[in-house]
């Protein structure tokens, strides 16, 4: 199966000897450069160039074409290298183009040496960069990866080189240059285009004009797909999806978007990524026997369509929450279905005098009464057989559900590895119906979270029919708090996330332990209102900062050592240590926040805070309430069902909380 990576996007390799494939409209120079585990490029040595085209584990062409095949054999890199970039250049000197805007988008393919496509990447959106790094390949936990990059560079190679901290940059670069100069007679010119639908290349096509270009505006691409969750959490059950498609086949990233030039004498070139707006992950390959004559197909853990198997595994949760919906809601209209119809066969007995008196009459209601049972029976048959279906599924599913899609009970959290790179999507607890008691629906939100959370403390019924005090739901729902904290970090790249505490009163103590000993906290839980308007006021004027930088073009001009790790604020015992001031400040966290990576996560009592009023009415709404114990709060956006929520808690007396907070702090301190 092939990858058609977008910006950022990585793949894994299987593979150790391979070949990668470069497709340009013109002449263009490529480079193969190794880094250590920073990146950095030790010498020049360290760099296979036309000028020298091997280099241990490199062979890269010795002169510039509109094709290239790069040889890479990652077993023979030495033991320092820790990644392998592709440079593309266009040569200078000479009368070809200077830049890449004015060229067709250059097509990368990795591919195994039998010709098979691993993974591909067009690189889109250059303008003015005549230089830039097309992908990557890179060395995490002993497995390689490849990840498409296309950073592009308006001073060439010199300047591409220098990023990568390469000393001899400006010489290294001449002598590219030279070498490529003098094999530019030799330059092997751009096919002729190619127009079959299957083929890999490029198409011909007119540019994209905008309506201030005196065409049509473009069409957008192919609508992504509505999350089954509705309104409830951002991607995950219960609110639309973000609208930034984290993987190929949803919405068309900013980067495929092409960037019209001047046509060239040739005619005009299509920059647009090839099939992109059409293509969709293919099915993955059928890995069950098939089902004998009459009886359903056995299920398989990952058989939805996606990219890799937690994209598959997503989409199979997804498809077995829309399942269960859409069967119960059959089911449920069915027995409505029965009930009215023997209403009114009851109310046409009882409105005919004749049949009031005698037998004519008791056995009119009979047969309505057997007629609503034998209908009523239908239907629960039916029901019971889908959900036999779902049940056995989510036998299948669960245990094969990585660690950010697992129960705290699954085995996959005693294998646990703190991650390189940040999953799809979070487990925050099940979702379930009484109809089908037995299933349980991990309830995934996609990452990073779009919205805040909201710990309900106050006291209430449980969908058992127990009731909860309120002193004993303020303790589990900080429990519930620490164990979403705990998931949050453990699902992050080391460094990546970090988590701040405000407990005004101290009451949260025993609950947050297993985030204090363990120091995975940025600072120890911040106590009283002075600690309240410090850290409100840090992470406010962070989110101003970074939403300035953003808006304004310029994210790379942050100050030095500015932590760009996703941020959670954790807040316990609110109103208690707030004032009007501070609560100004947390709408705005809530609001501001999760766009500029500041989520928000409350632990409250809406009932204790109703003493400001409409106020807070903005907050809670735009936060996610989550409930310490089960509660059928939550409602899908097809039917309305009443979902049952039930948060994803650590099981009495495991460890398995603090052996996972443990690899995350040893990894952060490595990190740091």
């Amino acid at each position: 199966m092939t990858a058609e990576l977008v910006r950022g996007q990585n793949h894994p390799l299987s593979q150790a000897r391979l070949e990668i494939r470069i497709s340009a409209g013109t002449p263009i120079v490529a480079v193969a450069a190794l880094g250590d585990e920073n990146g950095r490029i030790h010498g020049v040595e360290w760099v296979a160039h036309p000028g020298a085209p091997t280099q241990p584990g490199l062979e890269v062409p010795r002169q510039a074409a509109a094709d290239h095949r790069l040889a890479v054999d990652l077993d023979a890199v030495p033991e320092a290298v820790h990644r392998v970039s592709v440079l593309l250049a266009l040569p200078v000197g000479g009368t070809g183009p200077v830049r890449f805007g004015a060229v067709a988008a250059p097509f990368v393919a990795v591919t195994g040496l039998d010709g098979g496509e691993v993974a591909s990447y067009t690189i889109t959106g250059l303008e003015a960069e005549s230089a830039v790094v097309a992908l990557e390949l890179y060395r995490r936990q002993g497995a390689w990866k490849v990840r498409a990059v296309g950073q592009g560079y308006a001073g060439g190679l010199a300047e591409l080189l220098t990023d990568q901290q390469l000393p001899q940059a400006h010489q290294l670069a001449g002598s590219i240059n030279d070498a490529v100069s003098q094999g530019l007679a030799r330059s092997v010119q751009a096919p002729p285009p190619r127009t079959a639908d299957g083929d890999r290349s490029r198409q011909a096509a007119a540019p994209a004009l905008g309506p201030d270009q005196g065409g049509t505006a473009p069409q957008p691409g192919p609508v992504p797909p509505v999350s089954p969750y509705g309104g409830l959490t951002p991607g995950g059950p219960g609110q639309p999806a973000p609208q930034q498609p984290s993987y190929p086949g949803s919405a068309p990233d900013p980067d495929a978007v092409t960037q019209p030039s001047a046509p060239t004498a040739g005619g005009p070139i299509d920059y647009s990524h090839p099939r992109r707006q059409n293509a969709a992950p293919p099915p993955p390959p059928p890995t069950a026997p098939p089902a004998a004559p009459g009886q359903p197909a056995q299920p398989v853990a990952g058989d939805a369509t996606g990219w890799s198997m937690e994209e598959r595994l997503y989409n199979q949760v997804w498809g077995m929450f829309e399942d269960l919906a859409r069967t119960t809601a059959a089911y449920r209209s069915a027995v409505d279905f029965a009930e009215s119809r023997m209403d009114k066969e009851l109310e046409q007995v009882l409105s005919d005098p004749r049949s009031r008196i005698g037998g004519q009459g008791d056995a009119a209601r009979e047969a309505a009464r057997a007629r609503h049972t034998q209908l009523v029976a239908q239907a629960r048959e039916a029901l019971d057989r889908d959900l036999a279906q779902l049940a056995a599924e989510a036998d299948v599913v669960e245990p094969a559900l990585p660690p950010a899609y697992a129960r705290w009970d699954n085995p996959a959290w005693h294998a646990y590895r703190v991650p390189m790179e940040i999953p799809m999507a979070l487990r925050l607890g099940d979702l379930h119906l009484p109809e089908a008691d037995r299933i349980r629906i991990p309830m995934l939100v996609r990452l990073p979270l779009e919205r805040g959370l909201w710990i309900d403390s106050g006291a209430a019924g449980s969908s058992d029919g127990s009731f909860t005090d309120s002193p004993t739901m303020s303790r589990l729902a900080m429990e519930t708090a620490v164990a979403h904290a705990a998931r949050l970090l453990a699902v992050y790249p080391a460094g990546e996330f970090t988590v701040h505490v405000i407990d005004p009163a101290g009451s949260g103590a025993q609950p947050l332990a297993p985030l204090v000993q363990t120091g995975v906290l940025a600072a120890p839980p911040v106590p009283g209102a002075a600690g309240v308007a410090d850290v409100l006021g840090r992470l406010t004027q962070r989110v101003d900062l970074v939403q300035m930088a953003v808006r304004g073009g310029a994210a790379d001009s942050l100050p030095p050592g500015f932590d760009t790790s996703q941020q959670l604020l954790i807040v316990n015992d609110f109103p208690h240590g707030f004032d009007d001031r501070a609560v100004n400040q947390l709408r705005y966290l809530a609001d501001e926040g999760p766009a500029f990576g500041v989520h928000l996560m409350m632990v409250a009592d809406r009932e204790q805070s109703s003493g400001y009023g409409p106020l807070l009415d903005p907050l809670w709404r735009s936060l996610l309430r989550l409930t310490p114990v089960a509660d059928d709060h939550l409602a899908d956006p097809w039917v309305g069902h009443a979902w049952t929520y039930e948060p994803s808690l650590v099981p009495p007396g495991s460890q398995v909380l603090q052996q996972v907070l443990s690899q995350v702090a040893t990894a952060r301190t490595k990190f740091t």
